[in-house]
């Protein structure tokens, strides 16, 4: 049961070993197809796609909830095991409690840090050194279950939201062949989480990435790269024809305090210094100014004709 990108290699994985750990795999669960792009095109998740190409039927309800239909269907089916990864939809008991061994999630998070619905993005954002995958009961409050298994990786400092979603993708996989022998021998143990170490992520909206310079430099350097690409960060920039939107992207580099207030462009010499509540980040990846292409900073400064002591807000 998945919809986002992120469960993509943990499908193919349960598909490619399915002779050599002997599962079959009698349905994929994923949210039903939606418009996309200007043109809204209707289009299937990725994860329907590749279950489609391996024969495998797929099952699109609206809603799980309050659903007798769709829970019909469901224990028709008559699972030992429910797979659930960023499948977008929050599961009755019934469902939770129509298989036979278990119903498991596997949770972009070292929980119980970072339950929730944005937890790639709040563990950068917060500056954690590490970050992992947790394989975990499903129960009725969100990502609240035992714990089974964990993948651990280090957060490195390079790293964008988009990048370590890729890295944390990849380790679904060994999660699964660790803990798929467990689950169907029995064998398995649970830790109940520390709710007193529980924190949540939220869903991202777009206006989260708006930066407010008057926090410290440290901090939106780790939200830049956090918020990359979604929901992506930005500075209303006020130059000649009025206020425009100016997305940032990564890289930058702190730097040291400026007297002069949160957010003035205090130097172009080494990409666009701005100056923060404490300390100064310099933007030297890309930026793109609203309606324009996006650009690098040195680029775009070679012909923006930015003039230092311009305040972004």
């Amino acid at each position: 049961m998945g919809t986002g990108e992120i469960a993509l290699p943990s499908l193919r994985w349960l598909i490619d070993t399915r002779e050599a750990f002997g599962h079959e795999i009698i349905g994929v669960y994923t949210q039903p197809d939606k418009p996309v792009g200007r043109k809204q095109v209707l289009t299937p998740p990725k994860v329907k796609v590749l279950a489609e190409a391996s024969g495998i039927p797929v099952f699109q309800p609206e809603t799980l909830r309050k659903n007798e239909e769709a829970f019909a269907e469901f224990a028709a089916l008559d699972p030992d095991l429910a797979i659930v990864m960023a499948y977008g939809q929050i599961l009755p008991r019934s469902i939770i409690e129509a298989s036979r061994i278990a119903c498991v999630n596997l949770h972009a998070s070292l929980l119980p840090k970072h339950r929730g619905a944005s937890p790639i993005q709040a563990a950068i954002r917060d500056g954690d050194g590490e970050t992992g995958i947790t394989l975990m009961h499903v129960v009725p409050k969100l990502d609240a279950g035992d714990m089974i298994l964990k993948e651990f990786i280090p957060i490195e400092s390079t790293d964008t939201g988009g990048i370590l979603h890729d890295k944390l993708a990849n380790l679904g996989p060994a999660l699964l062949e660790r803990g798929l022998p467990l689950l169907r021998s029995g064998t398995f143990t649970s830790d109940p989480q520390d709710e007193e170490a529980v924190t949540y992520s939220g869903k991202l909206e777009r206006n989260d990435g708006h930066l407010n310079w008057n926090d410290d430099a440290a901090a939106l350097e780790l939200l830049i790269r956090a918020y990359d690409p979604w929901p992506g960060t930005y500075a209303m920039l006020t130059v000649g024809e009025g206020p425009k939107k100016l997305k940032i992207f990564p890289q930058t580099t702190l730097s040291e305090s400026s007297d002069a207030p949160p957010g003035t462009i205090v130097s172009t010499s080494r990409g666009l210094q701005v100056s923060c509540g404490s300390g100064s980040l310099v933007l030297n990846g890309d930026v793109q100014v609203e309606g324009k292409k996006r650009l690098s900073v040195h680029e775009w400064l070679r012909g923006a004709q930015i003039p230092v002591g311009t305040i972004l807000q």
